[in-house]
């Protein structure tokens, strides 16, 4: 590990709430899952939920090498039926971008109202 030298990695952090639960893991199991794998997703480290299924929350944490292969990735979802069910499905209670990314996507992601943190300091 080397001290403060920025890996460049971006991570996204989506808090999400539901209401129904079994839609919901059905969903994040059986579609969402496979569909972002059957894009291609170049540079996409990881693509994890983690879920409270007693408070039907959940969290999807995303890991990428750099900003570009989170770009591409959004590009290549947005708008298409398996993330406009996921609209439907799940309320975007927030969204957490850590790393430096480019102000135009932050602007393709402004209608989720994330959260942006540039990269100061640690071991990677």
């Amino acid at each position: 590990m080397q001290l403060h030298n920025n890996s460049g990695n971006i991570t996204v952090m989506i808090d999400v709430s539901f209401e129904d639960k079994n839609m919901f893991m059905d969903f994040i199991l059986n579609e969402q899952c496979q569909f972002i794998d059957s894009v291609d997703p170049k540079g996409l480290i990881k693509f994890e939920w983690f879920v409270d299924e007693d408070s039907n929350t959940g969290t999807l944490v995303e890991v990428f090498e750099k900003s570009d292969n989170f770009q591409e990735l959004a590009g290549k979802v947005m708008g298409t039926p398996v993330n406009l069910k996921f609209r439907d499905i799940a309320n975007v209670e927030k969204m957490t971008v850590l790393g430096d990314v480019t102000d135009e996507l932050m602007e393709s992601l402004a209608p989720m109202n994330p959260v942006s943190k540039g990269y100061k300091g640690g071991l990677s």
